[in-house]
């Protein structure tokens, strides 16, 4: 596995509490250098620091003069744009609570948010129009829509554009009104094991601290470009792949779609791309299977690899960006950090993309740490763990077993205030003296390194009574070439003890390849044959009470959040239909 274990101080960030700060600073320190831009033709496509804060003041007046008052709760639908960024400043600096929701949500899971966050008003994209339309007479309460691409105010809705059009701005006398650090400024809907929604209660503050935190960890200069393809309304993107960025004087641009993430790559040129294991699984594939396409190339590879190590080994450094250009041109030609969170990425993706001359570094957290607890740093990082604890944090492990594990405990000002309405399921979550418990199990290696073997409540009891955590097998399964993904869970086996089964999607493009090379038909039959084969190897390498015994073909790719993370509590109901 790759490591780097070289200590070095953490960099000078000046602490900060509230986004008006952020906006302030932004915007005197770098005022004409670009901020937010588009990729998508839009209302509001391009906006300076300057501009920015700017737009976020005239809109914030504008709300006021809808007849909202301070510390009302706004929601925010649509797709990752500038308008998004404009509104979720204009919410926060003025006193309301943003109420960022998921674009991808179905109707009535949004008409749920609505309610339970008692939201007042809504600013939302054109794509939601006629939802809002349809169902504002069965939310008494929401009395303010919003709409980012109307030009002008209709049929009970305001223009975001017109309202910032109207309003006038002073730069030099304009301020911000008070607000308290510590009070709720953001509530985020997280889905529930059953699709029940709970609100997480992020104060300025909270999100603040873990901005300074991370940039403590992480250099971002003023001339990085994010390139932003995940849900802006996530935590781990709004707080990574916006607010920190903005903070560092760099730029955010937004892809057009998942689908345009190659071509938008060229047109961004990022020098930073958050994403999530699947996307860069799935870059990764494409990338070996292009090499292979090209056998000498391909023949090439290892030799050309080892030369590098050598040369690496003698000193001579950045060789790789250059011997791999064509590679590096594929992910816009000047990327400098490939980040990924929002799941365990697998080390042998993260190790083949940092072969190819990239900086690979993984981090971990919770919507309710706002989001990120550890990281791994640029020179003091390991492939397999989550990182670092962030310097101010604190992580215990909870009743640990003999080899070190058990639940992660995390202490730190950015965990959450609690659950909205929800006073119960806060008191579960975070203990009397402070601890938040993250509901995932791991354990803290002898470099200070967290390493996170999986959720607490998947844990599968093997008859000898040792956890298996499911997330450490998938890792396994999913190497082999003709594995899409997989799922491990426990099944019954004829005398009513659990097991452990797996339910695989097989690896199209593989088996047309396998079939192709063979000469044979890709039917049902083969594609087990070949999946069993591989399981069968695999087990060799794992203990007994590890071992897959049994093995379930899904044909089509398992449902996923907008994140891109399987939805597993869904998949007893998969296994249970073959």
């Amino acid at each position: 596995m790759h490591a780097l274990l070289e200590d070095y101080p953490l960099y000078d960030v000046d602490r900060f509490e509230t986004f008006q700060v952020l906006l302030n600073q932004s915007a005197g320190k770098y005022p004409n250098k670009l901020a937010l831009e588009d990729l998508n033709p839009t209302p509001i496509r391009r906006l300076t620091f300057a501009e920015l804060r700017r737009a976020v003041m005239k809109f914030g007046k504008a709300l006021r003069r809808l007849g909202l008052q301070e510390r009302d709760h706004i929601a925010i639908i649509s797709e990752n744009r500038v308008q998004w960024g404009v509104a979720y400043f204009a919410c926060t600096a003025f006193n309301y609570v943003a109420v960022p929701i998921d674009a991808k949500l179905k109707e009535n899971e949004i008409v749920s948010i609505l309610h339970a966050s008692d939201a007042k008003a809504a600013i939302f994209s054109e794509n939601y129009r006629d939802m809002f339309q349809g169902f504002r007479s069965a939310i008494k309460e929401l009395n303010v829509l919003v709409d980012m691409d109307l030009q002008s105010g209709r049929d009970g809705m305001a223009s975001m554009t017109e309202l910032i059009e109207r309003e006038t701005a002073d730069d030099a006398l304009d301020r911000f009104p008070p607000v308290t650090p510590s009070d709720l400024a953001v509530l985020v809907f997280t889905s529930g094991s059953m699709g029940s929604a709970k609100g997480v209660m992020l104060s300025q503050a909270n999100i603040c601290a873990n901005l300074v935190a991370m940039l403590q960890m992480v250099a971002i200069l003023p001339e990085d470009r994010f390139l932003s393809v995940l849900p802006i309304h996530h935590t781990y993107e709004c707080t990574c792949g916006f607010l920190c960025p903005l903070t560092a004087g760099a730029s955010v641009h937004y892809a057009r779609s998942l689908k345009t993430i190659v071509e938008d790559l060229a047109t961004a040129h990022p020098t930073v791309l958050l994403g999530v294991p699947l996307l860069y699984e799935k870059m990764y594939r494409r990338i070996v299977q292009a090499i292979r396409e090209k056998k000498l190339v391909a023949l090439l590879m290892k030799p050309l690899g080892t030369l590098v190590d050598v040369l690496e080994t003698a000193g001579v450094k950045h060789l790789r960006p250059k011997i791999f250009r064509e590679i590096h041109e594929r992910f816009g030609g000047s990327m400098r950090i490939l980040i990924v969170g929002g799941a365990a990425p697998d080390p042998g993706v993260a190790k083949g993309l940092r072969g190819f001359g990239f900086t690979f570094i993984q981090g971990y957290g919770l919507t309710e740490t706002s989001p990120i607890l550890a990281l791994n740093r640029l020179r003091k990082c390991k492939d397999e763990a989550a990182g670092i604890p962030l310097p101010n944090v604190r992580i215990r492990i909870d009743q640990p077993d003999a080899e070190g594990s058990g639940e992660i405990y995390a202490k730190a000002p950015s965990v959450m205030l609690g659950y909205y309405k929800n006073e119960a399921a806060t008191n579960a979550a975070i203990d009397a003296d402070g601890w938040f418990r993250t509901g995932d199990c791991g354990f803290v290696d002898g470099d200070g390194f967290l390493h996170i073997n999986g959720r607490k409540k998947n844990v599968i009891i093997a008859r000898n009574g040792k956890n298996v955590f499911p997330e450490e097998i998938e890792e396994l399964v999913n190497k082999s070439p003709y594995v899409l993904e997989s799922i491990v869970h426990a099944a019954k086996d004829a005398g009513g003890d659990e097991e452990i089964a797996v339910l695989v999607v097989p690896n199209a493009e593989a088996f047309i390849g396998f079939a192709q090379k063979n000469g044979v038909e890709v039917t049902p039959r083969i594609i087990r044959e070949v999946i069993e084969k591989e399981i069968r190897q695999m087990n060799k390498a794992l203990p007994v009470y590890k071992q897959i015994r049994k093995i379930a073909i899904k044909d089509d790719e398992f449902e996923k959040t907008t994140s891109l993370k399987i939805k597993r509590y869904l998949v007893r109901q998969d296994a249970g239909d073959r």
